[in-house]
């Protein structure tokens, strides 16, 4: 049985724990909000269960504490919402702003998804299955956000692959499309 959907105030999602992320800036239009990407991470690659995906939204990643760190360290990326594996949530930027999730990204033709998209990140890689706690969580906040934002509906939801084809994978092949669409 799908939960109720999660009440939605100010940007923030009831469920979530807010850690503020400097990277974000005002969208065009923040009433044109209509695509959902979900993404897959894990830091360091294929490991889980720890703050190294908080530290790289917050800016505060130790590039000295795994060899892929000095890679990515000095990035200034964040999301909206991540689903860790165990189904807990973190909310980095409301979602009245403009998250730096997609990169050089496009949608139906239309360029910088970031504008007009929300971004939710699944702890874990385009191999590994994910979750039973991450596809409900993923299932009701998604439910959430279409009930509070209009222009958005199950077609409008989408994997990175599909907005930065060639560039990116996730959430990967291990991501059941079909089980996910079921829950909404």
């Amino acid at each position: 049985m799908n939960a109720s959907p999660y009440t939605i105030q100010h940007g923030l999602i009831q469920n979530a724990v807010f850690k503020a992320s400097a990277n974000k800036n005002e969208r065009p239009d923040p009433e044109d909000i209509r695509l959902i990407i979900v993404h897959g991470i894990s830091l360091p690659p294929e490991h889980f269960g720890n703050h190294y995906i908080d530290d790289f939204f917050l800016n505060t990643l130790d590039p000295q504490a795994h060899p892929y760190f000095a890679e990515i360290a000095e990035l200034r990326v964040s999301t909206h919402l991540l689903i860790r594996r165990d189904g807990r949530v973190t909310q980095y930027v409301p979602f009245h702003q403009r998250a730096w999730h997609a990169g050089v990204s496009s949608f139906n033709g239309e360029e910088n998804c970031n504008d007009f998209s929300i971004g939710i990140e699944l702890e874990g890689t385009d191999q590994l299955a994910y979750t039973e706690q991450q596809y409900a969580e993923l299932g009701r906040c998604c439910r959430s956000l279409i009930q509070h934002y209009p222009l958005i509906s199950p077609t409008h939801i989408v994997g990175h692959c599909d907005v930065a084809p060639g560039r990116k994978t996730d959430p990967g092949t291990s991501f059941d499309w079909e089980r996910f669409r079921a829950l909404l």
